[in-house]
Parts: structure tokens; sequence; C-alpha cells
């Protein structure tokens, strides 16, 4: 790596004040994701305040499309002018105006009103916090060394998994009542007086989270030393267009560093249609409603964070490519296992259940709770495999090139991001001419076994980061 890191400081790097400001950046961003995106704002947004369903999911599914667009577009380029201009700082804090500002205005997004002023914050949210990840992701190889990035990156991440889960518990437990009931998953009536018929509790979270925000990402700015100042931003975006065709030719040649991201590539789509599907998926078997679909994303949330801490220590100990060919095995065998449960059985039927007593408790049913252990399996898997790739990328690059470097990363992760949910849709409308609905899902899921299997063979052929003679 170029001198551009700090290792003037000896403690360990969990002891060091600028690290846990970098971490601290991943506990404010992840209940934006986790509530607002996933599990409240999102289907209040599909349920409420869209006229119907159907509409409101074309719009929801529109917006986070345009959102992965401009993402995947914006990021190289982006990138290769914050190596230019120097510090990263400042780019993270001109998105969070953006995101922020996005986030308030949703609370005005009351039944009926205007989807299309709705659907335009989200995206204009999304794509800022996706951008803003770019730029905290580029300060790791000077913050760090290599030996400890696999750790740190896995703590960082499970950080975020509790930021996530304790936001989402005081949204379920206190804001977001039942439009039907009027209650809260807790049965209590919603803080503030908020009105669940209005859909006020699930639009609270929005301006809620860009507190939480605002809170937390202070410590990164505070302690967490940045890169010196460099060209003018314009000068940089001057030269940027060329920077970013250099980076083109550049990961040609970097064999390992290519077949990586080639790899990544391919696993993240699998990665990616496992969660946005899962719950779905569930849904559609088992019939929850959002109650269950809720406590489902609560307890793989729960279950990521020892994971996460866990991963960071062997990652440590075997490096991130170890860490990163478990999780895709791992992720593997949990789609086996979704797959190969049925209302009434699992493992392909060599299990089967008898229905449940009264059929009115949460997860009841035999099948219900296997589909939970595979679930666990997921949620085990999905924080290591995305922070021992991020690890994985941030030892093979510089601290002087780590901004477009990551931000062709960030490109990868979103270029092909349509061919998972493509190959279920296809899948499950192909075999839903010769079999029942619930064996036609469970087809079109199985496709996602492809792109872990393919990513996996990738993944062992790539040379692990270490092995880069290019990455020192």
């Amino acid at each position: 790596m170029t001198s551009d890191r700090l290792t003037a400081d000896p403690r360990p790097a969990l002891r060091r004040p600028g690290v846990w400001g970098w971490m601290a950046f991943d506990f404010a961003a992840q209940p934006f994701f986790t509530v607002v995106i996933t599990f409240v704002f999102g289907p209040y947004f599909v349920s409420q305040l869209a006229p119907d369903p159907a509409t409101g999911q074309k719009w929801w599914a529109l917006a986070a499309t345009l959102a992965g667009i401009f993402v995947a577009l914006g990021s190289p380029f982006l990138g290769t002018v914050a190596d230019r201009a120097g510090p990263r700082k400042p780019w993270i804090a001109a998105f969070a105006v953006v995101k922020i500002s996005a986030l308030c205005l949703l609370w005005f997004a009351a039944p009926r009103s205007s989807l299309l002023l709705a659907a335009l914050l989200i995206v204009l949210a999304t794509v800022a916090a996706e951008f803003s990840i770019v730029f905290n992701d580029a300060m790791m190889p000077r913050l760090l060394k290599n030996d400890e990035i696999g750790r740190v990156s896995n703590v960082a991440w499970g950080l975020g998994y509790a930021g996530g889960i304790v936001f989402l518990i005081a949204a379920l437990a206190c804001l977001a009542g039942s439009k039907e009931t009027g209650l809260t998953l807790l049965g209590l009536t919603p803080a503030f007086g908020l009105d669940p018929a209005l859909g006020e509790g699930s639009r609270a979270t929005a301006p809620l989270a860009a507190l939480w925000y605002v809170v937390f990402i202070l410590p990164m700015f505070v302690v967490t030393p940045d890169r010196p100042r460099g060209e003018s931003v314009v000068a940089a975006m001057r030269q940027g267009l060329g920077d970013l065709a250099a980076t083109f030719r550049e990961i040609r040649q970097r064999r390992a560093l290519f077949h990586f991201l080639i790899a990544r590539m391919i696993y993240q789509d699998g990665v990616n249609a496992l969660l946005v599907l899962g719950g779905a998926f569930a849904a559609g078997m088992f019939g929850w409603s959002i109650t269950e679909s809720g406590l489902f994303g609560i307890i793989l949330n729960v279950v990521a964070i020892p994971g996460c801490f866990l991963a960071g220590m062997l990652d440590a100990r075997l490096g991130s490519k170890a860490v990163v060919i478990m999780a895709i095995g791992c992720l593997c065998l949990a789609t086996i296992g979704i797959v190969s449960t049925s209302p009434d059985s699992t493992l392909f039927g060599l299990l089967t259940f008898a229905p449940p007593a009264d059929g009115t408790g949460l997860f009841e049913s035999g099948a219900e709770k296997s589909y939970i252990v595979f679930g666990l399996l997921i949620g085990v898997a999905f924080g290591p495999i995305q922070a021992s790739s991020r690890s994985w990328m941030a030892k093979s690059v510089s601290a002087a090139e780590a901004g477009r470097y990551f931000g062709f990363y960030a490109f990868i992760g979103r270029a092909t991001s349509f061919l998972a949910p493509a190959a279920v849709s296809a899948a499950t409308a192909f075999a839903a001419q010769r079999f029942d609905p619930v064996a036609a899902s469970r087809i079109g899921m199985a496709s996602l076994i492809v792109f872990f299997l393919v990513g996996l063979a990738l993944a062992v052929r790539a040379a692990g980061p270490r092995e880069d003679p290019l990455a020192s």
C-alpha cells in the first residue's frame, strides 16, 4: 500500500477512535435500508399510499430500478473524482444532506398523495445512501492494515445490523400500528398519537431514520481522519472520465481482482434476489401476515450480528476469500433447504408435518419452523459475504486508488442485479404451466442455486487478495 495509509497509532484497530468513528457509519446507515426500504415504509408504500397493491408494487419496483441504474452509472465516475479531489468526508456530507432532506419529506407521503413524488424521494434517498457507502468504503485502505481489514469490516457490518434491528424493533413496537387494529406489534397505541389509518407510524420512520443518521454519523466526521486535499473538484471532474476509462483497462490486467469482481457480480445477484424474494416466497407459501414477515426479518437480522463477529475472526485468521467461499456455500445450502419446503413437509418430503392444532399461532406449523431454520443460515451468511467481499476489495487496492475501484465495485454490484430476479420470474412462469402454484414458486426460487454455484466456482478459482502481487 502507499504511504497514504495511517499506521502511526500502534494500538489494535478496534481500540483506535478513528476506526470506531468509521464503523459508526454502518450503524448510522443501516436503519434506512432495514426499516424504510424493507420492513416498514416499503410495505406502507405498497399497501396504503398506493390506491391498490398492484399499482404500489409497480411504482416501488420502478423506484428501486431507477435508483439502481443511477448508482451503477454514477459510482465509478464519482469514485475517480474523489480520488483526485482527496477527502471523502465532504462527499459523504453532501449526500447526507440529500438523503436527510428526502427522508424528512417522506413524512408528507400520506395515503392517496402523489406516488410520483414519494417514489422520487425514495430514489433520491437511496442513491444518496449508496453513493455515501462508496466513499465510506474507500476510506478503509488508508485507515487499516491488510490484516485488520477483514475483522473491522465484519464488525462494522455487525454493528450496522445492530442499528437496524434496534430501530426496527422500536418502530414495530412503538410507532407502526396495524391499520385494522390500530395497535403496534406489542398491542400498544402508537406513540405520539400517530394515526395508523393515515400511515403516520410508518411515515414517521423516514424522518426518524434521518435523525438517527445525523446523530450516529457524527463520530466519523469528528474522530476519523481523512485524506489531504488534492485537486479542485472541477479539475478532478475534467480528468474523471479519462481515469474511469483507465480503470476499466487496469482491471482487465489485474487478473486476480478481475476474477474476484466477476465472481462477486454473479453471487451477489443471488444474494440480493434471495433477500428481496425470500420473505415474499414464504408469505405466499404459508400465508404470513405483515407481523410474521416482520418477525422473520427480525430473526434474520438478530442472527446476522454474531455471524458477522464470528466471520471477522475467521477473516483475520483465514482471509477474506475463505469467508466468502464459506458464506456462499452456506447460502447455497439455505436455498436448497427453503425450496425443499412445502406447506406440509421439508427436505423434499423426507419430513412431513401434521396440520397445526388451530392455525392461529405464529409460525405454528412444522414446515414454517423448518423454513425459519433454513432462514437462520441466510442470516448467518448474509452479513459475512458482503463484509468480507468488501474487505477482499479493500485489501486488493491502494489508498490512493480506492475511490475509483470502490466506485467500480458498486457498479459491479448493480450492473446485472436484474438477472437473478428475472431468472426466478422466468422459471416460475415456465413451471406454472406444468405444476401447482406452490411447486412452481419453489422451482422458480431454485434457479438462485445456479448463481451461488457459479459464483462459488469462480471465487474458488480467483486468487485471494494476499496472493495478488498488485495488492501491495
